[in-house]
C-alpha cells in the first residue's frame, strides 16, 4: 500500500468521523463538553482491557490535530505491539473539552484497528511455517478499508486488491457475460495490460482453461483440500510443459477461497497454494475493550 494512499486515507477517515460524530462545527458542536468551562485543562489516560495487538495510532494523532492541535498525545506503547489487559496506552493533555470531544472518534478508530490485526496475527500463527500467503478481500467497513487492510499487514498477513481498480478478478458471472474464460482474459490484457489478471474457478476442468487463456493468479472456489493438492498438481506440469515446449511461461499462482475456517485452515495451507484468501480477517472482527479516564 502507497504510503501517500494511507496518508490521505488517515486524514479523510478522521475528517469524516469527526463530522459525524461533533458536526461541522468542530469548537462548538459537542453540546455536554460545552457545560465544562473553555479554560478548563485536564489530563486522560487510555487503557486496553484486554490483551491486543495495537494498530491505528496514527489516527489517534489525528483526530486531536484536527481537533485540537494544542492536545498533547502521549504514547507509551507503539504502532504492532502487544498489550496485556489493564495497560496504560496514550495520555492526553489538554482543553477538558477537547479530550472528551475526541475520545469517541479516536478510540473507535484504535478499537477496531486493533481488533482487526490481533484477529489477523491469529490466523497467521495458524498457518506459520507453511509458506502460504494469508490474503484480505473487500469484506471490510464502509469507509474504513485502507484502514483495515492497514491493519490486516500489522497482524502478519497480506493484501488483496484494495478495490475493483487495481487488479482483475474474473468471476463466474463475468466468464457468462464474457463467453468464456479464454475471452475474458484476453480482454483483460487488452483493457490494462500489466494489471495482474485472476479468474476463479470451480473445477479442474475450468482450472485447465485458466491455464491454457494465461491468467496470472487462479482463485479455487470450495475446492478441498485433496482437489486442490491436484490442482497444484496440475499447475506444476502445465508450466513445465509450456517450458520444454519454448514458452517462457511463469506458473501460475493458485489461491484457496471459500469456507476455510481456522479448523480446516492449516490443511488448506498444506496443499502448496500460494494464497488462501478469507474475508473474515476484516469482517468478522471484534473491537477491543478500550477505555478512557480523565486523571
Amino acid at each position: 500500500m502507497k504510503e501517500n494512499a494511507l496518508t490521505n486515507a488517515i486524514k479523510e477517515n478522521v475528517a469524516y468521523a469527526l463530522k459525524e460524530d461533533v458536526g461541522p462545527d468542530l469548537l462548538s458542536g459537542d453540546i455536554t463538553a460545552q457545560l465544562i468551562p473553555a479554560s478548563n485543562l485536564a489530563k486522560a489516560r487510555i487503557i486496553s482491557r484486554e490483551r491486543t495487538l495495537i494498530a491505528g495510532t496514527a489516527w489517534v494523532n489525528e483526530v486531536f490535530k484536527q481537533l485540537d492541535p494544542s492536545v498533547t498525545v502521549s504514547w507509551q506503547v507503539s504502532e504492532g505491539q502487544w498489550v496485556r489487559p489493564n495497560q496504560t496506552l496514550f495520555e492526553l493533555e489538554g482543553s477538558a473539552r477537547s479530550l472528551l470531544t475526541g475520545e469517541r472518534a479516536a478510540l473507535n478508530f484504535l478499537q477496531t484497528l486493533s481488533a482487526t490485526a490481533t484477529l489477523c496475527h491469529h490466523y497467521a500463527q495458524i498457518v506459520e511455517g507453511t509458506g502460504v500467503k494469508l490474503l484480505d478481500t473487500r469484506k471490510t467497513l464502509p469507509g474504513l478499508r485502507v484502514g483495515q487492510k492497514y491493519a490486516v499487514t500489522i497482524g502478519g498477513c497480506y493484501n488483496h486488491r484494495i478495490g475493483l481498480y487495481d487488479a482483475f478478478l474474473i468471476k463466474e458471472n463475468h466468464i457468462h457475460a464474457c463467453g468464456s474464460i479464454e475471452k475474458a482474459v484476453k480482454k483483460a490484457h487488452q483493457i490494462a495490460p500489466g494489471k495482474k489478471v485472476e479468474v476463479e474457478v470451480e473445477s479442474i476442468k475450468e482450472l485447465t482453461l485458466a491455464l491454457e487463456a494465461g491468467a496470472d493468479i487462479i482463485m479455487l472456489d470450495n475446492f478441498s483440500p485433496s482437489l486442490m493438492v491436484a490442482a497444484v498438481t496440475l499447475n506444476k506440469k502445465f508450466t513445465q510443459a509450456q517450458n520444454s515446449s519454448g514458452i517462457d511461461k511463469c506458473r501460475a499462482k493458485l489461491e484457496a477461497s471459500g469456507g476455510i475456517t481456522t479448523k480446516t485452515l492449516r490443511s488448506y495451507a498444506e496443499t502448496g497454494v500460494d494464497y488462501i484468501s478469507i474475508g473474515a480477517l476484516t469482517k468478522n472482527c471484534t473491537a477491543i475493550d478500550l477505555s478512557m479516564r480523565l486523571i
